[in-house]
């Protein structure tokens, strides 16, 4: 066959990079001609490159329309698959180096909020004493593969169901009603039924949490579902504090909040939810860095949050 080289793997043949780039760029730019601009190749040269690769997995992964190309069911398959594979490449490369620095860096996957009011606070300590370690955060909101990621560790929110990993769990979730001084002298929030008078923060992906936390004090409403609706936590913060609205939040995110008393508690019943914080890592995977920072985790974990009584 004319064209590129291939690199042999056994008795099996696997496009060469070459290959693969000009496919992952034509895919991703829904062009031949933006991927030649891209890696400074003729249009010509990205065309011939896909059709070889074509030829070589036997599918067609781009169809014509019109004076452009759009990627077939089979092409946009194996483009979500070489993105992943791409990633997990770059992320060696990255390992490689920084273990030449005599660096060695940790991929964490974790959630948004939990990464910037929990963790980033408490992680300069874990820096100081483990100055040979570096640090990559990366953001995940829905469930992903561990190991196909490539990633050293996660944190992991929900029950203890991570398949093929380790996981050590770190705390339960607890959450409390809590507004501004403002709002809640705006609105007399004396006492839970005095709530329902009062404009509700919602999370989105937990529409029922305030309707579990007054049945907890004896109250259904159909009113309960009223209110602002967020899809993060971060935001539910910023609008509480705005006095937006009352807020239902995990304790351990609005520390800095209750000790200021920017954020006040306005009940002492707490929703305790099903669900937990854990530290996961791939299972069977012996990494002394991943041991450390699971460890430094739990030992942070153990610190009880703020008690901050009502005022």
């Amino acid at each position: 066959m004319k064209g590129m080289p291939v690199q042999s793997v056994g008795h099996r043949s696997l496009p060469s990079y070459a290959l693969l780039r000009s496919f992952e760029s034509a895919a991703r730019h829904d062009s031949f001609t933006q991927a030649a601009e891209e890696l400074h190749l003729t249009q010509s040269a990205v065309s011939r490159q896909v059709k070889e690769l074509e030829e070589m997995i036997g599918a067609t992964l781009f169809r014509r329309v019109g004076r452009r190309v759009a990627l077939t069911e089979a092409g946009r398959r194996f483009a979500a698959d070489l993105a992943i594979d791409l990633e997990n490449l770059k992320q060696s490369v990255v390992r490689a180096i920084a273990a030449g620095e005599r660096n060695l860096t940790l991929r964490v996957g974790i959630l948004p909020t939990f990464a910037s009011r929990w963790l980033i606070p408490r992680l300069p300590t874990f820096l100081s004493n483990h100055p040979n370690i570096e640090i990559r955060l990366e953001t995940r909101t829905v469930p992903f593969d561990l190991t196909r990621e490539r990633f050293d560790v996660a944190i992991h929110f929900g029950k203890a169901d991570w398949p093929d990993a380790r996981m050590t769990k770190l705390f339960d979730e607890e959450m409390v009603p809590v507004a501004s001084p403002k709002f809640r002298d705006a609105y007399m929030l004396t006492e839970p039924a005095r709530l329902l008078e009062a404009p509700l923060l919602h999370l989105i992906t937990r529409e029922s949490a305030w309707i579990d936390w007054f049945a907890l004090n004896g109250i259904s409403d159909k009113r309960l579902l009223s209110g602002r609706h967020f899809d993060q936590f971060s935001m539910i913060i910023s609008a509480a504090v705005s006095s937006i609205g009352a807020a239902l939040l995990p304790r351990y995110l609005i520390e800095t909040e209750l000790e200021g008393e920017v954020l006040i508690p306005l009940s002492e019943a707490a929703l305790k939810t099903h669900n937990s914080y854990f530290v996961v890592s791939p299972a069977g995977d012996v990494n002394p860095q991943v041991n450390a920072f699971t460890r430094w985790l739990t030992s942070a974990a153990r610190h009880p949050p703020l008690a901050v009584s009502l005022p």
